[in-house]
């Protein structure tokens, strides 16, 4: 199970089977379980280790100092995070790591393997690295896009038509609970589901929990 999960993780792209070991081996690689809502990184600490979810999913979060949370991303199996502060030791996180379920996570320590060579699985590795950091920057990139809008409405909008593209449907599942979209999204999650409310009741889009679906204009 592992190992399958590793073929396919963005971190082990193109590598074989026989890579992923060494590689493995090479990186100090451990596994960790979480409950649901308990931290793995917390903003501030300091990471030598990239993090794989194996199973659960991770949220990342920034807190700040009255406790309004909003979250960045949201992480299932295979994915990754904290690649940036592995790569750069001694640099205090600036968010928070929390299971978003009960997950495990792999830790894997690139410092060491990073100062060597850059051949064969060292050179596959920093890649992927580079790879994963771009399409983060994106993520960001789009939180940003999508919290502009002055409006509720705005916002929602602009989220669900990313994810309809993102999809291929304009019947799609979204990765967050209400809760979470809130956060995301920068508003109070009150205010967040009367304004589905209303955009249901205006025939605007149907939901159901986490699955939602865009009629067709």
């Amino acid at each position: 199970m592992k190992q399958k999960l590793l073929e396919t993780c963005p971190l082990f792209r193109g590598a074989q089977p026989e890579q992923i070991a060494e590689l493995l081996e090479s990186l100090s690689a451990r596994e960790r379980s979480y409950g649901r809502g308990e931290t793995i990184l917390r903003a501030g600490e300091v990471t030598d280790a990239v993090c794989v979810v194996m199973a659960g999913g991770v949220t990342i979060e920034n807190d700040d100092a009255w406790g309004n949370r909003a979250i960045l991303e949201h992480l299932g199996p295979g994915q990754v995070f904290a690649e940036a502060y592995a790569c750069l030791p001694g640099e205090p996180l600036m968010v928070t790591a929390r299971a978003a379920e009960d997950s495990r996570i792999l830790f894997l320590r690139v410092e060491g393997l990073l100062r060597g060579s850059a051949d064969g699985s060292r050179a596959l590795l920093v890649r992927n690295l580079l790879d994963i950091a771009a399409r983060k920057n994106l993520a960001l990139s789009r939180r940003i896009f999508h919290t502009s809008a002055k409006t509720i409405r705005g916002r929602l909008r602009s989220y669900l038509s990313e994810q309809a593209v993102r999809h291929g449907s304009r019947s799609f599942t979204i990765p967050f609970d209400r809760q979470q979209l809130a956060d995301y999204l920068g508003v109070d999650r009150s205010a967040l589901s009367a304004e589905l409310g209303k955009m249901q009741r205006e025939g605007l889009l149907r939901v159901d929990r986490r699955r939602f679906e865009l009629p067709e204009e």
